[in-house]
């Protein structure tokens, strides 16, 4: 089993590239069935989702927009509990279709927090995309309805994900080691 030291903390390989790649094909279609004709606005979550996002956004292969807000929640190991928007959206969602892409949900804070803002700007239609969840966190739920893999409660880096802003250069997931 692989391993990498990411801030002196030993991770274990988890997810590998080919996995992930193989998830975002089959999103991709899944998302294709739902919105070929629609030309959706993707909004990706910073700064987790920006490796998830391009790749997914790169097997779009229907008219379509991309743009990008930053939400955090986490510091360290542990979400904080709050979530804080340090870049606004600044395109007019309403009649849109969107649909969020996110890296992880656990808890469901940050999307429970920031889906209403959205739900108040009136699109069309707001789906979320997620490449991962851990179903035993989630105190505040919210409706996925892209899922990558749904993991059990190990703290993960790599492809996007970090680890106090390391490790996101990795590309696999890996989770912290026992």
């Amino acid at each position: 089993m692989q391993t990498v030291t990411v801030n002196n903390k030993i991770f274990t390989s988890y997810i590998s590239a080919e996995e992930i790649q193989q998830a975002n094909e089959r999103l991709s279609k899944e998302i294709a069935v739902d919105y070929t004709d629609k030309k959706p606005l993707f909004i990706a979550i910073l700064n987790g989702s920006f490796m998830f996002a391009s790749d997914l956004f790169k097997l779009i292969n229907f008219p379509a927009e991309i743009c990008f807000i930053k939400l955090a929640s986490y510091k360290g190991t542990k979400s904080t509990g709050n979530v804080i928007t340090s870049i606004g959206l600044d395109i007019d969602l309403h009649n849109r279709h969107v649909i969020l892409l996110e890296d992880i949900i656990d808890t469901g804070k940050t999307l429970h927090s920031f889906l209403p803002q959205l739900i108040h700007m009136q699109p069309l239609s707001l789906k979320v995309c997620v490449l991962l969840h851990k179903p035993e966190c989630t105190v505040n739920p919210v409706t996925i309805d892209y899922l990558g893999f749904s993991i059990p409660d190990r703290f993960v880096v790599g492809y996007g994900l970090d680890y106090d802003g390391f490790g996101r250069n990795l590309p696999e997931i890996y989770q912290l080691a026992d």
